[in-house]
């Protein structure tokens, strides 16, 4: 059975924990679908995560600035973006489960299930997206509750809602308790993004 993770808190190292799970469910010979809200392709994972076999990362070519400037056009504009984001990537899990149990059953006709799971679903700072307005989270928990026995969900961000919360099996925070920004060091390439 597939469960749901949280990675959440102030601390950087959230996206860095999920690539990590989608590097190992991939040396595992699973298959990850990963889309990432609020954020473009220049993060240093994404090169990383398209060349390996296996992981589709659903591209993500626009930005709409930071959430308190936008304007309310902009709002509706990346609410659009990042809801059909959320879409296609309930989408693209959908199918690959279902890709996979068909596969299943004709490998092992009659066989025990497989309980490990092998498609890994990232959504990449959902929790801001939910809470900006961009992604219905009345969608996110619905497709918790109704996803495939063989889906694992990994879910990133900030201040997850407690019904998001009460749908997690794993939940880890991340806490800041130092960082290099606090005395004015900008974000760092390769390692901040």
């Amino acid at each position: 059975m597939g469960c749901v993770h949280i990675y959440c808190g102030d601390g950087k190292g959230k996206t860095t924990a999920a690539v990590g799970l989608a590097v190992r469910m991939q040396g595992c010979g699973g298959y990850v679908i990963a889309a990432r809200f609020l954020k473009t392709d220049e993060s240093g994972e994404v090169g990383a995560l398209k060349s390996l076999p296996g992981i589709e990362l659903l591209p993500c070519d626009r930005s709409f600035g930071f959430t308190w400037q936008m304007t309310d056009a902009q709002r509706e504009e990346a609410s659009g973006y990042y809801g059909a984001m959320f879409e296609r990537a309930r989408e693209r899990a959908l199918e690959l489960c279902d890709r996979l149990e068909e596969k299943e059953r004709e490998e092992k006709k009659n066989a025990v299930p497989d309980r490990d799971c092998r498609a890994l679903l990232i959504l990449d700072e959902i929790f801001a997206a939910c809470s900006g307005g961009f992604v219905q989270e009345k969608k996110v928990v619905d497709f918790l509750r109704k996803r495939p026995h063989n889906l694992e969900v990994v879910m990133t961000g900030r201040n997850p809602s407690e019904e998001l919360l009460g749908e997690a099996d794993y939940i880890s925070e991340i806490v800041c308790r130092r960082h290099p920004f606090e005395k004015g060091m900008t974000a760092r390439r390769g390692i901040e993004y």
